[in-house]
């Protein structure tokens, strides 16, 4: 079985999705065609006792397909059951990937990624503006009402340079060549392009959590 039914490229500064699967479920989502399991798990964080599932979306800020599935991806986590604990991880797979993955743990540092996370979406894919340095997130901080010194001394910091390691370790364990992904209690993983579109990731998801409900 192949690591990933999907690869990507970079084209024109966008992290564009070549060779979109189409396939979909046919009586429920089946393994090596909608979704992987990991021959070895990845490390699983639940942040209290009652959370028992693990659910990680990896994304990049850039990436126009994460743009458009950020919609419905935000309805979804309305509606996730209260024992799953979901997270945003962004990848660092290019000091290009890691200038935005910095820039999402340092509003995460300050508290500012409720408000401006999909801020920082529209700003580039709307807005057009080219967010690719430290100074120029900083820039965007802001002007959005962010004190910006203290984003540029979080981006800089021990804690945010911890968190990004750590999600390029997270990334490496789940073996993501690709975003946006999403990846189950550190066992299951699955994408549009191996689901068949970002309602049917979302339909995957959904199977996946109850398979590692179970422990199956």
């Amino acid at each position: 079985m192949k690591r990933r039914e999907f690869s990507q490229q970079l084209v024109g500064g966008s992290l564009v999705l070549a060779g979109v699967g189409s396939a979909r479920a046919q009586g429920g989502p089946v393994e090596g065609t909608h979704y992987v399991k990991l021959s070895q798990p990845a490390p699983v964080t639940l942040p209290s006792p009652d959370k028992k599932v693990e659910v990680v979306e990896f994304f990049w800020y850039e990436c126009p397909h994460c743009n458009s599935f950020e919609p419905a991806l935000e309805a979804w986590i309305k509606r996730l059951p209260p024992d799953v604990a979901f997270r945003r991880v962004p990848v660092g797979f290019t000091a290009r990937h890691q200038i935005a993955q910095k820039a999402f743990y340092a509003l995460e540092e300050l508290g500012l990624l409720e408000t401006l996370h999909a801020r920082v979406f529209a700003a580039i894919h709307v807005q057009g503006q080219r967010l690719l340095t430290e100074q120029a997130y900083a820039d965007f901080v802001g002007a959005n009402g962010g004190d910006a010194a203290k984003f540029s001394a979080a981006f800089r910091g021990f804690s945010v340079t911890t968190k990004a390691n750590r999600a390029r370790q997270l990334s490496d364990a789940y073996k993501i060549d690709g975003v946006p992904a999403i990846g189950v209690h550190g066992r299951f993983y699955t994408s549009g392009s191996l689901a068949g579109g970002p309602d049917r990731t979302l339909a995957v998801a959904d199977f996946l959590i109850q398979r590692a409900r179970k422990g199956a």
